[in-house]
């Protein structure tokens, strides 16, 4: 059977592919793993059956067989350890790329979300103006930090692995406000793994969820 996971029925993120489900998708298209997609309503999310299966009621979840999953980095975590193609054989370039997954969700994510965050959520607030340099200038830090670790590299270490797929995701969350293109390294970095046939794949299943959902 194949696994099934969770997605929004209409995505607030327009189908740009920056909803967290597009990371299992992604992770999924790599391993070539067939999967189905339960399609979830606002209001579902807070409904009994998906609380059972995502506690705080967000997306996605994973369910194969009787193992139900839930956040994005321990699902493709899973994936990647069930499949070959986004770990390395070699013991110690495995431990790397997990900690890369580690550090792309614990370091990395934080600053970024509090910039959308500011943005989003607190934009009519009085301390929005003052906050939203701070939170940018946080940003910049992990950037320069991140672009130094990437060097001239294709990929974090070696080839592609998860590390490298759930860093990119966190990093194209940036795309709108235009810090990605202060870093040419990385925002280099970021279209070699868009431009990655699974990444396509991925990419278009969740746009098409959005289309679909418009023409409704």
């Amino acid at each position: 059977m194949s696994p099934t996971i969770t997605a929004f029925a209409n995505s607030p993120d327009r189908g740009r592919g920056l909803a967290r489900d597009m990371r299992v998708r992604w992770a999924l298209e790599e391993v070539g793993q067939p999967y189905n997609v339960r399609l979830v309503s606002f209001a579902e999310l807070k409904q009994s059956d998906h609380v059972a299966r995502q506690p705080f009621g967000q997306i996605p979840t994973y369910q194969d067989g009787d193992l139900t999953l839930f956040e994005s980095g321990a699902i493709v975590l899973h994936i990647a350890q069930l499949h070959p193609g986004l770990l390395p054989t070699d013991a110690n370039a495995r431990a790397r790329a997990i900690s890369w997954m580690f550090a792309a969700l614990a370091t990395v994510e934080p600053p970024v979300l509090e910039l959308q965050e500011a943005q989003f959520a607190e934009g009519d607030k009085p301390w929005t103006e003052q906050r939203l340099p701070l939170v940018k200038d946080r940003i910049r830090v992990r950037l320069a930090e991140l672009a130094r670790c990437l060097g001239d590299a294709d990929w974090l270490d070696g080839d592609f692995s998860a590390g490298d797929l759930m860093m990119v995701h966190v990093l194209l969350r940036l795309a709108p406000s235009g810090l990605l293109d202060e870093f040419p390294g990385l925002a280099a970095y970021c279209a070699r793994a868009k431009a990655r046939p699974a990444y396509q794949r991925a990419f278009a299943a969740q746009l098409a969820v959005f289309t679909d959902s418009q023409a409704i």
